[in-house]
């Protein structure tokens, strides 16, 4: 039998780390998926050159990582395994986003960029509680970035203790949120702007 956990990051670089660390405990790149804001552009492909600037330099965090000898963009440029694919998309209620991994596969479906209630609807067809599927992807709306994974039920508790590290609990996000008067994820909701996202961000080192 097979457990989906998921967990929410204030960082992609947080979240990066989590897979790298369940790719590491043996969970195949086929059963993780990651999804991150991207309002502020930290990621770009243009022209199909892929640029990764998460401190906001104007420089390509791979070449100065590799200037440095590993440095901060090693996690996104030259790793294998599911951060070597990720990829761009605009969901509606969250706005763009870089992705990767079945979850993003079977919420989009056969359109790029589907509805995110078909994020939510693939969490919780995977098992995830309809309401915190709500707050994952609200919190992806907020400036997060979602890890996902389906693991054994024998390994279910070692791996979540593993994603637990670094991650926001979502009981903490949704009594949070809900201070301000929100319910549930709305997929007609205008998406953060980057100054929304970095303040959000700011809430919660």
């Amino acid at each position: 039998m097979t457990k989906t956990i998921s967990r929410l990051y204030n960082s992609y670089d947080r979240a990066a780390q989590a897979v790298r660390d369940l790719e590491a405990a043996g969970v195949a790149h086929s059963d993780i998926s990651i999804v991150a804001n991207n309002s502020d552009n930290w990621y770009s492909n243009n022209g199909g050159a892929k640029r990764v600037d998460r401190d906001r330099d104007g420089v390509d965090d791979r070449a100065e990582g590799a200037g440095k000898g590993a440095g901060i963009g090693a996690g996104v440029g030259g790793a294998a395994g599911l951060l070597a694919g990720l990829g761009l998309l605009a969901i509606p209620g969250v706005g763009p986003v870089v992705a990767a991994g079945w979850l993003v596969a079977t919420a989009a479906g056969a359109a790029t960029g589907a509805a995110a209630g078909g994020i939510i609807g693939a969490l919780t067809q995977a098992g995830v509680s309809d309401e915190d599927a709500h707050v994952c992807a609200e919190g992806v709306r907020r400036g997060g970035t979602l890890v996902t994974a389906r693991v054994n039920d024998a390994d279910a508790s070692r791996l979540e203790a593993t994603l637990d590290r670094s991650s926001l609990r979502t009981s903490d996000l949704r009594s949070s949120y809900s201070k301000s008067g929100w319910k549930s994820f709305d997929q007609s909701a205008t998406p953060y702007t980057a100054d929304q996202v970095r303040k959000e961000r700011g809430l919660y080192p």
